[in-house]
């Protein structure tokens, strides 16, 4: 499957209620099948964007790292619908992705959002929205959204309106 379009999205937050809410408005517009990637070093922030995440998308509980367990799988209440968080971290190349079951997930209409995606970057899917988050220090963070695929710009384009004032962004479009 060839990746036509591409969207750029970078955004800026201060606080990690701020990164917290922002991954809840993301959760929000997520639907079955989505596969979005967290890249960032250690502390940079993915379980917390993740904890908004599923809190936007409906999860009946909590996102916490998975990264003992390695994939933890949640349910929505309102239509059970099931959104899997992957931890990559002790993955050790795309030849450990059977150990983790990524191909029926892949498979599968859940939705998927993994942390360290770059570990198994060959395996996924090419229509994905990447996600690289760096520690700014303190508790400044910054976001640079990369959406492949139609799906994906229209989900980074809708979730730029959803987000409106509530930080700084600025977005490129690169064909």
């Amino acid at each position: 499957m060839s990746v036509r379009r591409r969207y750029q999205l970078e955004l800026t937050s201060g606080s990690p209620q701020n990164t917290e809410s922002l991954g809840r408005s993301l959760g929000q517009l997520l639907r079955a099948g989505d596969v979005i990637c967290l890249s960032g070093d250690l502390g940079a922030g993915k379980t917390i964007y993740s904890r908004g995440i599923g809190a936007g998308w409906g999860a009946a509980a909590p996102l916490t790292s998975p990264t003992f367990n390695l994939v933890h799988e949640h349910r929505r209440a309102i239509d059970d619908a099931c959104l899997f968080h992957i931890d990559c971290y002790r993955v050790s190349g795309p030849g450990d992705v059977d150990s983790i079951g990524l191909d029926d997930i892949l498979d599968s209409t859940a939705t998927a959002l993994l942390e360290w995606p770059e570990r198994i970057r060959t395996v996924l899917p090419s229509a994905r929205l990447w996600i690289d988050i760096i520690d700014g220090g303190g508790s400044q963070r910054y976001f640079v959204f990369q959406a492949c695929g139609d799906r994906y710009v229209r989900l980074l384009a809708r979730y730029r309106q959803l987000i409106g004032r509530k930080c700084r962004h600025s977005g490129s479009v690169n064909s």
